[in-house]
């Protein structure tokens, strides 16, 4: 079922965007093979994936996985049964543009119907980032395909939306950017409110907040996944630049202000905890959009990002503080950020029901 816009919108019909951090029945990955998103360093990829991999395995998590062909296939069953994991592992022949799933992928929404939790999968308009990198007529496809194979509605939001630009408390609030979300590359055509609505009736969100900027480097124009995340209900976590020369401070310290000035439903402020910045990472002189915050929430694992930077450990142990119920997974994403994303951007959460 593919709604048009017409009918009841979904948050009338009781559905709502959950929290990463709540149950996950997989993680659907969409496997790296472009190599044109990784000029001349793209033979680690596959090794850092797969490590990821198999922390979320290992942890007890089902992972999915996209893969273009079936000599892909081979190649990955391959890789993973050597790290053996591949028992937890389901690979699906849906031909992918790149592999940046979070944004091509479906984002799955939830309702308790009686006694019965239900899963739906929503699809959104796709131009790649504004039409930067083309073509993405497969990765246009994705959503339906996922919904496919789950068995499950399908409703379509009517806008280009990447999932990277928002994140949600799972309680009816979510966070984004004016970068992103009001760029005339996406949907010049609405106005803020008229993004708000559809925000609101497709994901059953009651409060959108806006930051600014995004970090510089970052080519999706401010994803909200690369600057400041949920944590829990209350509790926001957003990274901040130490050193003033840096040009990420001013815009970083900008929507450190905004968040201060953010309430919740009940007219509370949020609990902002910050976490550093790794200091520049450049390649082949481009500022590269590295962030602590581009982790990943699994069911019993954070899988984390870093970058050969003393903050490495800084930012893993505040992650640890707060998710003491699950165990923080550095991996390194030096040779991966050189692609413009790292673990998050790679992955969509499928909520369990």
């Amino acid at each position: 079922m593919t709604t048009t816009g017409k009918e009841e919108a979904p948050a009338a019909q009781g559905w709502r965007m959950p929290a990463e951090w709540e149950p996950h029945q997989a993680t659907w990955i969409s496997w790296p093979h472009k190599e044109a998103s990784w000029p001349g360093k793209f033979e680690p990829v596959p090794e850092v994936m797969t490590a990821f991999v198999r922390a979320l395995v290992q942890s007890g998590e089902l992972v999915r996985i996209n893969v273009v062909d079936v000599a892909m296939a081979e190649d990955v069953r391959r890789r993973l049964v050597a790290a053996g994991v591949f028992h937890g592992v389901r690979l699906h022949l849906f031909p992918t543009n790149d592999a940046w799933c979070r944004d091509h992928g479906a984002i799955f929404v939830t309702r308790t119907a009686g006694q019965k939790r239900e899963l739906a999968a929503t699809r959104w308009g796709y131009n790649a980032w504004g039409g930067k990198y083309g073509p993405w007529d497969l990765d246009e496809q994705i959503p339906q395909r996922m919904a496919a194979e789950l068995q499950v509605p399908l409703f379509r939001g009517v806008m280009i939306l990447e999932g990277g630009s928002i994140d949600t408390n799972g309680e009816g609030i979510l966070l984004t950017t004016e970068q992103c979300l009001l760029n005339i590359n996406r949907n010049p055509q609405f106005s803020r409110p008229e993004i708000e609505r559809r925000l609101r009736d497709t994901l059953g969100m009651h409060t959108i907040l806006w930051l600014g900027e995004g970090i510089v480097g970052d080519d999706t124009d401010g994803h909200i996944d690369d600057i400041t995340r949920f944590v829990g209900p209350r509790t926001i976590l957003t990274v901040v630049e130490e050193d003033p020369l840096d040009e990420n401070y001013r815009l970083l310290q900008e929507n450190l202000h905004r968040l201060r000035t953010f309430r919740d439903a009940e007219g509370r402020p949020f609990d902002i905890v910050t976490i550093p910045m790794p200091g520049p990472v450049v390649y082949e002189d481009q500022r590269l959009p590295a962030s602590y915050a581009n982790f990943y929430i699994g069911n019993r694992i954070v899988a984390l990002p870093t970058y050969r930077h003393p903050n490495d450990r800084r930012a893993a142990e505040t992650l640890q503080r707060l998710f003491p119920d699950r165990r923080v997974v550095p991996i390194d994403s030096w040779d991966l950020i050189w692609g413009l994303g790292s673990f998050h951007c790679l992955t969509q959460q499928v909520p369990a029901v």
